[in-house]
């Protein structure tokens, strides 16, 4: 049978198409860090700490901006309450993994490390499922925080011409090709990327949430008709 190596060896692969995309993201981030004031060395820590691109980026945007820290923690909790909705779709193949393995499920828990296991895990035996999660998560930590690190470091001899801003959507763009599997996903997807872009300028970046819910809402009635159809299943 294959090894727990084996399995986390698939998931770090799985996730190599990704990584290009990440790491100008984290270059980015890097960047918007030393722009606002803050140390290459804290810059990386965030990275290492908080280990979520869109909520790091919102923090250092409002820090630079001399927010009170209470508000930028209130942002950064808002903006990740989706990874709420990942546990809880998680939670059923983690639910017999010990405290210390579930800490670090929850440490490696981004949006990419959640579509790449979820949509994997309809054909993985259950003793795969941890190691190839871990695998897709050893994969993305060090591109994030090495990227990080090199947009602290160099960011200041960048082109703003280069508009390296684009890069974000794509990420999530990368994502959302890889999960989409069938019609109330698309849907979903649809409806969450357009309400998100028109909830743009809500304030606390709320917009994010909004078009979560908005997506999640629209998927499940989008499921429920077509379950309604007749010789559906």
């Amino acid at each position: 049978m294959p090894s727990f190596r084996t399995h986390m060896i698939d998931g770090a692969r799985t996730t190599l198409p990704l990584l290009p995309g990440i790491a100008p993201f984290g270059f980015i981030a890097g960047i918007a860090a030393v722009d606002a004031g803050l140390p290459a060395s804290v810059a990386v820590a965030m990275s290492a700490l908080i280990f979520a691109g869109a909520s790091q980026l919102a923090a250092i945007s409002l820090m630079a901006a001399g927010a009170a820290p209470l508000v930028v923690l209130a942002t950064i909790l808002v903006i990740n309450l989706r990874f709420a909705m990942y546990s809880a779709s998680l939670a059923p193949h983690f639910g017999h993994l010990g405290a210390l393995k579930k800490m670090l499920a929850g440490y490696l828990l981004v949006d990419q490390c959640y579509a790449l296991s979820i949509v994997r895990y309809g054909t993985l035996p259950p003793e795969a499922k941890f190691p190839f999660y871990l695998g897709v998560g050893a994969a993305i930590w060090p591109a994030w925080v090495g990227s990080t690190l090199a947009g602290a470091l160099l960011g200041a001899s960048v082109p703003d011409a280069w508009s390296l801003e684009f890069t974000m959507p794509l990420v999530f763009l990368s994502m959302l090709v890889a999960s989409v599997r069938d019609w109330p996903m698309l849907v979903a997807a649809l409806t969450g990327g357009v309400v998100t872009t028109l909830a743009h300028g809500m304030p606390l970046k709320l917009g994010i949430i909004t078009g979560a819910l908005s997506g999640i809402t629209a998927g499940v009635v989008a499921g429920a008709l077509r379950r309604r159809r007749p010789g559906s299943t």
